[in-house]
C-alpha cells in the first residue's frame, strides 16, 4: 500500500494516463480526487474506483481557468481533509498543431493554456494545500519531447512540455526544504485512442515507431506505474528530475527493424 492514508488529486483522470493512475493509486491506498472537464468520464472513473473498494470524488474542472483550479484544490481538502499528492496530468494535442510556420496563434494559445498554464495554476493553488498537510509530492506530466525534438512537427505541444519541465525544476528547488518534491514525468508515445486516431496513417505511425527501441508504444498503465513511483515514498530522494518512461526513445537515433 504505497499511498496508504494519502489523498491524491489527478487532473485529466477521466481517461488515458489519468484514469489508469487514478485506479492504480486507489489500489495502493490513496483517496482520489478525479478532476476532468468531461463529467461523464470523470464520474465513470470514480465508479470504477469505488467498485474496487476505493474512495474517490469527482470535481468538474477546466484546468486552464484559475477559479476552476482553486475550486478543485478546495474540493480535495473539503472532501478528504487534506492533499498529499498533486498529479498535474491533463493535456491536449490538437491535429492542427504542426510546424512552427503553419501552426495558428489560436492553436498555440489553446495548447499553452491547457498544457502549461494549467500546471502553473495547479502548483500555484496546490502547493499551499500540500504545505498545510505538512508536505507532499507533485508529479507534472511533461513528455519525451521536452528532451528531444519530435519526429513529427508539433511545435505548440513540444514547447508546452518543455515549459512544464523547466517549471517543475524550479518548483523542486524552491520547496524542497519544505518537504515538497516535484518531478516531471516524461512519457514516450502512449497507446491511447487519441494516438491511434492521430497515427491511423501507417506511414506516420511507422515514422514514430522506428525511434522506439522496444518496438511498441507505451500503455497508459506503463506510465501510471512511473507516476506511482514518483508520488510514493519509494522515490523519497528523487526531486527535480525528468523521469522518462519512454521505452528508450530518448536514448536512440533510429532503431533498425
Amino acid at each position: 500500500m504505497k499511498l496508504k492514508n494519502k489523498v491524491a488529486l489527478i487532473t485529466g483522470a477521466g481517461s488515458g494516463i489519468g484514469r489508469e493512475s487514478a485506479l492504480l493509486f486507489a489500489s495502493e491506498g490513496a483517496k482520489i480526487v478525479v478532476a476532468d472537464l468531461k463529467e461523464d468520464a470523470g464520474i465513470e472513473t470514480v465508479s470504477l474506483i469505488e467498485k474496487n473498494g476505493g474512495e474517490a470524488s469527482f470535481v468538474k474542472t477546466d484546468v486552464s481557468k484559475a477559479e476552476a483550479v482553486k475550486n478543485m484544490i478546495a474540493h480535495a481538502e473539503e472532501t478528504f481533509g487534506n492533499l498529499n499528492v498533486l498529479f498535474n496530468n491533463a493535456g491536449i494535442f490538437p491535429d492542427d498543431d504542426g510546424s512552427v510556420v503553419d501552426t495558428e496563434e489560436d492553436i498555440w494559445n489553446l495548447v499553452m493554456n491547457v498544457n502549461l498554464k494549467s500546471v502553473f495554476f495547479g502548483c500555484k493553488y496546490g502547493i499551499p494545500a500540500l504545505l498545510r498537510a505538512g508536505g507532499g509530492t507533485i508529479v507534472n506530466t511533461a513528455s519525451f519531447v521536452a528532451l528531444v525534438g519530435a519526429a513529427t512537427s508539433q511545435i505548440a505541444y513540444t514547447a508546452s512540455k518543455g515549459g512544464v519541465l523547466a517549471m517543475t525544476r524550479e518548483i523542486s528547488v524552491e520547496f524542497a526544504r519544505q518537504n515538497i518534491r516535484a518531478n516531471a514525468l516524461c512519457p514516450g508515445p502512449v497507446q491511447t485512442p487519441l494516438l491511434a486516431e492521430l497515427l491511423a496513417d501507417p506511414e506516420r505511425r511507422q515514422r514514430r515507431l522506428v525511434h522506439i527501441p522496444m518496438g511498441r508504444f507505451a500503455l497508459a498503465s506503463d506510465i501510471a506505474k512511473g507516476a506511482l513511483f514518483l508520488a510514493s515514498d519509494e522515490s523519497s530522494f528523487v526531486n527535480g528530475t525528468a523521469f522518462t518512461v519512454d521505452g528508450g526513445i530518448t536514448s536512440a537515433y533510429v532503431t533498425p527493424e
